[in-house]
Parts: C-alpha cells; structure tokens; sequence
C-alpha cells in the first residue's frame, strides 16, 4: 500500500505500540521517531555528567542514529550500539523533551525523517510528524488519552520493564514533558489542522487499532 500516515500526539497515549500494529497490517513501514530522540538522549547520558545544551549538541553533531523493524520490533542503533531497551528508561524520559527542543538536533532528525520516508508506504509517530515532518501526509491522526490514563500505561510499562516507580512520579513527569512538549519554540506539540482526534482514554488497544485501520483503509 502506498500510503504515508502521521501519527502525533503526547507522552504515553499509546503511538508506538498501535502504530506497530497497524503498520504491520498495512504492510507499511514503521518509524518511531521519538526513538530517535531518545537515542541522543542516552547518548548524552552515558558521556556526561551534566546535561547542558552545549553537551546535547555535541553529543548529536556526528552521532548516527539507525531504525531496523524485524520481527515485530524496531531495533535502534547508536554509533552501531544497540540501545533498544537502554533508551527507554526513566532517566532517558526526564531530558527528552530538553533534546528534542534544540533546533539543531531537530534538523539533522527531522532530515533523516524525510529521507525514510521518501519512497512512500510509511508510518510514522512522533511529536511533530503531521505538522512539520510530513505535513502531505496522506492521512494524519493526533492520538490521546487522559493525563491520568497515561500515567497508569506508563507506570505498568516500567514496572514491568523491572524499573521502581510510582504512579504519582509518572504522572508528574507526564504533565512535565506535555508542557516541554507543547510550549517549545521549534515544532512544538500540536494537533495539526486536517489531523483527526482520537482520543484512546478507556478503550483497549484492540478498539484502537481498528479505529485507526479503518481510518488509513478509508483513504487508501
């Protein structure tokens, strides 16, 4: 199917694990693009002690960020290391949205973005997919939910990942990154004007998928 879909919306709504699915029923290709910025993210944690700005930039000025979706899964590689699952940490969360609000690592993802999606039959989710990245997108969803039914979703993620949380923390640092998100001056967070809302609070993610597949097929 030659079909290009952007996906956007905030922390913990659901993206990435519908947008697999539903990729994988379409046949289309999957990029996370908040992996991306999660690989600079981990990488300016494991070369220093201080996240600063200046260290942001120099961690993502020569860094080579790569996506393999096999088997299910998108693998992530950072300068030919596997991160994975080392990128979806809480400490990696909290400076997130600090990384993905520099202009200049913004431009070297966003540049990537659309080089993988040139060839058309993609999906892909992030913060600013259907506004910035690929705003001819041929169908364009902003996903949601509840800050509180994010918060549980994340919780339950973490835990299960091995990591000790609260839901208060999650929650917390939810609402945190929303803010981040939404008010930064480069591409921030926001529905785009020909996006479709779904909102995903007390549905499961079967319902959410058939939503969207039927969404995608309709515009096929």
């Amino acid at each position: 199917m030659k079909l290009v879909v952007a996906i956007d919306g905030p922390a913990g709504a659901g993206k990435s694990t519908v947008a697999k699915r539903v990729a994988r029923n379409l046949e289309l290709t999957y990029i996370d693009t908040g992996a991306m910025y999660r690989a600079v993210a981990w990488k300016v944690l494991r070369e220093n002690k201080e996240v600063t700005e200046e260290a942001i930039l120099a961690a993502a000025k020569d860094i080579d960020v790569a996506l393999e979706y096999r088997e299910g899964k998108t693998h992530v590689f950072v300068d030919g290391t596997e991160v994975t699952d080392a990128i979806r940490t809480p400490e990696v969360s909290r400076i997130v949205s600090l990384v993905a609000s520099l202009g200049p690592v913004r431009e070297k993802l966003v540049e990537l973005q659309r080089r993988m999606a040139e060839n058309g039959s993609v999906l892909m989710d992030g913060r600013d997919i259907g506004t910035n990245v690929l705003p001819k997108a041929d169908v364009k969803i902003y996903l949601t939910a509840s800050v509180e039914e994010r918060a549980r979703r994340r919780a339950k993620e973490l835990r299960e990942k091995g990591h000790d949380v609260t839901l208060s923390d999650v929650e917390r640092d939810i609402a945190a990154r929303d803010k981040a998100d939404m008010e930064r001056e480069i591409s921030p967070l926001r529905q785009a004007e020909d996006a479709i809302l779904v909102d995903t609070t007390g549905l499961t993610i079967d319902e959410v998928v058939a939503k969207l597949l039927t969404l995608c097929r309709g515009a096929a």
